[in-house]
This record gives structure tokens, sequence and C-alpha cells, in this order.
């Protein structure tokens, strides 16, 4: 129970700061383009999210990598708030190839052990330490390690459940397509119901099995395996204070209702980034430059 208090407390910092930055960007004027002398404006800025273009012949239509896709083949680069790993959204990705298991599974180890990852399992773990939940653990570096295992532990597991394993099974396509259509209303419903709905390899809508059986599934291993046992601690006021286990039925499903709240949120975040992401790129982009006119009068040669 504990561990899953700390992590909705590390996620209710990060939803206050993805909403005050998504909020406060979406109501920022954008700065309009120059429109002195004879210059164009300069071309918008490609959105990483979006499967990235490259040359194609018509024999390579169709192929993973070409027609748009990305090196991933059908995957991105893009990274939300342009650090934590994003590489399973697309934007405008209709049609795109269905990803093999292998190429599953590459991608979700390509986010999962990301560089950025590593620091923000430390914080999560300080946050967990900061808290004292599982108790079990006690302080102390040695109980900061364990702590930051049993983080990086959860997160592996999850990930790899809900986005390669079980969407190999049962032929699942783990990526989120993000919508884009309508307003804020019809695109928060859509992202939110995007955990219970999901398409298959062969494009149709079915139930989320992959999210919701692997999440659930995520939350009993990370529980029952390496999780602290019951226990007794010496603490200055008892030498020999017992602190219960954290294997119960009821840690797990509080852990998978955590996950499940965090995926969420995480959708959330990922279907209206792309806005985020064009206004910063609008703002950081200099006013082109003032062209002279055309000159009146003869001209010498």
């Amino acid at each position: 129970m504990g561990e899953s208090l700390s992590i909705k407390f590390a996620a209710r910092v990060l939803v206050c700061f993805m909403l005050a930055s998504f909020f406060s960007l979406l109501s920022a004027q954008a700065t309009p383009p120059s429109t002195s002398g004879q210059a164009q404006p300069p071309a918008a800025a490609p959105n990483p999210s979006t499967p990235e273009a490259s040359p194609s012949s018509d024999k390579d239509k169709g192929k993973p990598g070409t027609s748009g896709q990305s090196n991933s083949s059908g995957t991105s680069k893009d990274r939300l708030f342009y650090a934590l790993p994003n590489f399973l959204t697309l934007e405008n990705g209709g049609k795109v190839p269905p990803l093999t298991s292998k190429q599953k599974f590459a991608v979700v180890a390509r986010g999962t052990f990301d560089p950025v990852q590593y620091p923000w399992w430390g914080l999560l773990s300080a946050i967990s330490q900061a808290e004292n939940s599982e108790p079990a653990f006690g302080q102390g570096w040695a109980a900061y390690g364990k702590r930051y295992g049993t983080t990086a532990g959860d997160s592996t597991v999850e990930n790899f459940l809900v986005g390669a394993v079980f969407p190999s099974v049962l032929h699942q396509d783990p990526r989120f397509f993000q919508s884009s259509e309508g307003g804020f209303g019809r695109r928060s419903w859509y992202s939110i119901t995007r955990i219970f709905v999901t398409r298959t390899d062969s494009g149709h809508a079915q139930f989320n099995f992959s999210e919701i059986l692997g999440s659930a599934t995520g939350a009993a291993i990370s529980t029952y395996s390496y999780h602290p046992r019951s226990t007794y601690l010496s603490t200055p006021t008892n030498p020999h204070k017992f602190i219960g286990s954290d294997r119960t039925l009821g840690n797990a499903a509080d852990v998978w209702e955590t996950q499940l709240a965090l995926d969420t949120i995480t959708i959330f975040v990922k279907e209206f980034w792309p806005d985020i992401h064009r206004k910063m790129s609008h703002k950081s982009q200099p006013d082109a430059p003032s062209l002279p006119g055309p000159t009146t009068g003869n001209s010498h040669q």
C-alpha cells in the first residue's frame, strides 16, 4: 500500500506540472509571422510524433520503414516535453503497417531503458523513501537501493506486459493514435477511453485487453515476487517492531488501480502534446527577415 501511495504522490506532482504547462501554452498568443517585404513565412517545424517521411519509390510503398514511416517502422522519435519517451504515439497515423512482435518488444525496450528513465526512477524512489513507504525496507542507502530496484522493476514489468507481451499474444496494437479532431471535450473523451479501447493489428477496434490484463498481471507479479514480506525492524522506540507484509491482495489491487490511472493521464497528455509542441516550435522561430521590394524605374546593366 505504501508503494502505491508514493506513486500516487509522484503522479500528482507530475500531472500538476504537465497540466500547468499545457494550459499556459494553449492560452499563450502565438507570434504572428512577419508580413513586411516579399519574404515567405518559414516552414512549420515538423512534429516529431508524426512518422518520419523519407523518399521512397513506388515499389517501396507499404513496406515497413517507408511511406512516411520512421526507421522504427511505424513508431516515432517524439518525447513528451522534450524529455519523456513517446515512441508509441503517432499523429495522423490512420494507415500504418502493423508492428511485428519483434518490433513491439524493441520499441518498448527502447523507451523503458531510455537514459531519462534512470533519474526518474531515482526521483520516485526518493519520494518513496521520504514517505517511508513499504517500511519493511527501513531507511538508509541500502533501503533506498531496494526501493530503486522495486521502482525500476515495477516500471519494466508493466511496460513490457502492456506494450509487448500481451499485444503480441492477442495481436493488438500498442500504439496510441492521436485524434486531433473536434474540440477539447471530444478529444479528451477519446484519449481517456483509449484505456479500454484499442486497435487490433488488422486495424479494428477492440477492448484493450493488453492494458487491463497487462497492468493487472504486472501488479500481481511485482506485489507477490520482490516486494517486502513481513519482518521485524529495530527502531529507537521498539527494538523488535513488527512490520506487516506488503504482499497482499489489497495492495496488488491498489497498485493496479494506480497504474491504470497513470496510464490514463499519460494518454490524455499524449493527445494534446502535438498542439503544445507546435506552439512551442512556432514561438521559438524568429521572424523572417525583411527583403526589399521590387525596384522601380530603369535598371542599369
